[in-house]
């Protein structure tokens, strides 16, 4: 039986399709927090907009489990005379997915909409007329006929802008779209905590439920949470690459495979009492799991927590993704329905003041 219930879907689309680029997060946070409310016992937001409900609040040993609330997009840099946008990225955009795609450029007076434009394939003839698709070359079109037509619609240098692509269900068993790396992390955490209240479990320690800001552009938001909250413990959730499409090379990137279970991380960062911990659960629970490495440093929250406040042990517990930094970012429902399971049942097996030391004596 399905652990994500109709509601807890529906939540799922909203949230997917709604923007949420790097630096600004606050209506994709409103979302999220308006979604867990009822599951939590109170929720803050720190300066820059990383949003975290508290089960369980006033115990001294405090646990994190954390997703990222942020998406890749771009800012408009350059207005030409003609009336068309270059951009540059904000986070890790792909420019080569760009052209012929419709976007949303925010801007104070709300949506305005634009498309990528390229020249026509008729037009590309002999290596002097067929260009590489760069980041200097890539512009938006927004049907303007000069540069003022185009700051009239409220467009200037700064405004960020997103992909149009939305959420849909592929061959009833994939999520497909824009942005579920990260906010599918946002949603497992939510959906734990759900299982927490439905189930009535009290926990003997004090659990945040951490949506960080600003993970695209450096583990910004965790950073600064991190040293905020103080935690004992941290479990990040994050997506990693099924290297089971075409074009990817297995041993270059790893075996995982959407549809196989989530994946855990062996790296200088994961802490190995932790990640023990997580995979006798997974053993026990009878739950799918993948495994992966990471030879420096895992290039998610996970290191942000990890070497924060003198050391907090911190594992991850990934998401098998397709097509990462696409507007077709693909995940199994099974792997997310793992995901949860496996972050929930394992938050029941930690104790408080739990010995996470790396060896007690010699």
């Amino acid at each position: 039986m399905s652990i994500i219930t109709k509601k807890s879907e529906a939540f799922l689309h909203t949230y997917l399709n709604n923007a949420s680029p790097t630096g600004f997060e606050a209506e994709g946070q409103k979302l999220w927090l308006k979604y867990i409310e009822p599951y939590i016992d109170e929720w803050k937001l720190d300066n820059y907009g990383t949003a975290y409900g508290i089960i369980n609040p006033g115990h001294d040993f405090k646990v994190v489990i954390e997703g990222h609330a942020d998406e890749i997009s771009w800012f408009v840099h350059h207005i030409s005379e003609e009336g068309f946008i270059n951009v540059i990225r904000n986070g890790g955009s792909d420019h080569i997915c760009a052209p012929s795609k419709r976007v949303n450029i925010h801007t104070k007076n709300g949506i305005v909409q634009g498309v990528f434009g390229w020249p026509a394939i008729h037009t590309r003839k002999g290596k002097e007329n067929t260009p590489s698709v760069t980041t200097d070359n890539i512009f938006i079109d927004v049907g303007a006929d000069n540069k003022k037509e185009v700051e009239e619609m409220g467009i200037h240098v700064g405004c960020v802008i997103t992909y149009q692509d939305e959420f849909m269900m592929m061959n009833n068993k994939y999520y497909v779209g824009r942005a579920l790396d990260n906010r599918m992390g946002g949603f497992c955490i939510a959906e734990v905590a759900r299982l927490l209240k439905e189930k009535k479990k009290k926990l003997p320690y004090t659990l945040y439920l951490v949506n960080s800001v600003q993970e695209e552009i450096g583990l910004r938001g965790a950073q600064m949470i991190a040293n905020t909250i103080q935690p004992n413990v941290a479990i990040v959730t994050d997506v990693t690459h099924d290297s089971h499409t075409p074009l990817i090379s297995v041993k270059k990137v790893g075996d995982v495979k959407a549809g196989k279970g989530p994946s855990i991380t062996y790296a200088p960062a994961v802490h190995n009492k932790l990640l023990d911990l997580i995979v006798k659960t997974a053993e026990q629970k009878k739950i799918p799991l993948q495994r992966e490495v990471a030879s420096r440093s895992t290039g998610t929250d996970t290191d942000a927590f990890a070497y924060s406040n003198g050391g907090v042990p911190s594992a991850l517990i990934s998401l098998p993704l397709r097509y990462m930094h696409t507007t077709v970012e693909m995940a199994h429902k099974n792997d997310v329905e793992a995901v949860i399971k496996l972050i929930y049942e394992t938050l029941l097996k930690i104790e408080n003041n739990h010995n996470f030391k790396y060896f007690d004596k010699i």
